[in-house]
């Protein structure tokens, strides 16, 4: 009697954590490759953990016993037990090497067998740990549907998140669109949880995809939840670890639709039958993750930027409550005398302005102590601690977008296409600008909130000089 033929239906389940990518795959390299020596070593002890190492088997000598040709090709020998494949990343510990060893040896001897989804995950993870500045992150807020009024209104909430519950339920949401896996941990340095969700094709696509599109970092996206505030943070890597070439495979993760997907996935899973959340843009997207956790997150700062930072960041003696009239009060009562180090007193250091005598003599001005002063303390009094060698939310870019055309004094209210885009970037775009400020370029006084990052946004849509209501998120 003929074996019958096994049948392979489409399913939309998640992909298992067990699922191995083969350790031939030359992408694996590449993703391993992006840690230091001493992650790939951490990462090594945390499998083979007493707890762990049942979940990731490294290859033992037991396993020849199935495969004998296997160990005879391979430069690192089975060994006997778990110990001893303990000792011999101990001693790869105890003495200076390069990480291609370590590589080689997870990849050519102890997890010969494949590399699993999950520990695929966890490298990932530990490189946004080591480099949290890696990836460019977009703030949305997580607000309720229906609170205080009719059901279009909404109010930021924080709701109770179950892992393995709202795991589930995000999967139910996705799983129809695309095939996924999802892995979330906890930061091992910041006050957050990271989600990692990875997608392939659709789970009714024919055919199957290769091992390297597995290790794909354009098909995966990162969801963080900082502790106890109402904003979550999604990030998508745009470049892509696996070799390119060219495909005919319809696959709808490009970074928009992924995005999309997931974006509308989040608060469906997180909704009960009374309790319907939403996400709104913040207009915020930084590559800081500190930064983020700083001007959305649960710190005391979140509604304190700007001009209101020197009481957020405790650099003055006043309160903003201050009964006193602001022309009665001292300007040293409110600045400390220690702001800078290097400075006895940084409200009156360079009381001559910035050294103006090698500049143009076009733009060359004469030195007045008043004027200095005065300027000073009017970049002070709109930047706050933003900008400063105080500040610890850096905003690597900012993007405006003017709706009122160039020479135009008609206020068109429902123009919404921009007339001009402008763009800056570097390290830390609010301090540039206070830069400028500091030396005359521009008016502090008839600067915008949004400059000075009071507002503590990076995308400003703007009609007429007020940052309008529709921002991207």
């Amino acid at each position: 009697m003929s074996r019958s033929k096994s049948i392979r239906a489409p399913s939309t389940a998640s992909l298992p954590n067990d699922f191995r990518i083969p350790s031939t795959t030359q992408s694996l390299v590449k993703s391993l490759g992006k840690l230091s020596r001493q992650s790939l070593l951490d990462l090594a002890f945390y499998w083979l953990e007493d707890r762990n190492w049942k979940t990731f088997p490294p290859y033992l000598h037991q396993d020849d016993l199935e495969n004998p040709d296997d160990d005879e090709l391979s430069p690192y020998p089975a060994e006997h037990t778990i110990d001893h494949v303990r000792n011999a990343y101990q001693e790869l510990q105890m003495r200076k090497g390069g990480k291609r060893e370590v590589i080689d040896r997870i990849l050519e001897g102890d997890w010969r067998h494949g590399i699993t989804l999950r520990q695929l995950a966890m490298i990932d993870l530990r490189y946004l740990d080591d480099h949290p500045s890696s990836l460019r992150w977009t703030a949305l807020e997580l607000s309720r549907i229906g609170v205080g009024g009719s059901d279009g209104d909404t109010a930021a909430c924080v709701p109770r998140i179950h892992a393995s519950t709202f795991l589930s339920k995000l999967q139910q949401q996705i799983s129809p669109l695309v095939k996924s896996h999802y892995h979330l941990a906890r930061s091992r340095s910041l006050p957050v949880a990271f989600l990692r969700i990875f997608v392939t094709n659709s789970p009714y696509q024919h055919p199957r995809q290769t091992a390297d599109s597995l290790t794909d970092s354009s098909r995966v996206i990162y969801v963080a939840f900082p502790d106890s505030c109402p904003f979550i943070y999604i990030s998508i890597s745009t470049s892509s670890s696996a070799p390119a070439k060219a495909s005919t495979e319809v696959v709808a993760t490009d970074a928009r639709s992924l995005q999309r997907i997931v974006r509308d996935a989040i608060p469906k899973a997180l909704s009960l039958p009374q309790q319907r959340y939403t996400l709104k843009p913040t207009a915020l997207t930084a590559k800081s993750l500190t930064a983020l956790l700083k001007l959305r997150g649960p710190g005391r700062s979140t509604r304190a930027n700007g001009t209101f930072s020197i009481f957020a960041d405790a650099v003055i003696e006043g309160s903003p409550l201050d009964p006193r009239p602001s022309n009665s009060v001292a300007p040293a009562e409110y600045l400390h005398q220690d702001q800078d180090p290097g400075k006895e007193n940084y409200s009156h250091s360079e009381e001559n302005g910035p050294d103006l005598s090698t500049a143009p003599k076009s733009r060359r001005v004469e030195p007045d102590t008043r004027v200095s002063k005065k300027r000073k303390l009017a970049v002070q009094s709109r930047f706050g601690t933003a900008g400063s060698s105080l500040a610890s939310a850096p905003l690597d870019r900012l993007d405006v977008r003017l709706l009122d055309p160039p020479g135009s004094d008609a206020d068109d209210a429902g123009q919404m296409q921009p007339a001009l885009s402008l763009t800056f970037a570097g390290s830390d775009v609010i301090a540039g600008i206070r830069r400028l400020a500091e030396l005359g370029i521009v008016d502090p006084e008839r600067m915008p909130s949004w400059m000075t990052g009071e507002e503590a946004v990076s995308v400003a849509i703007v009609r007429s000089g007020n940052r309008v209501a529709k921002d991207s998120g």
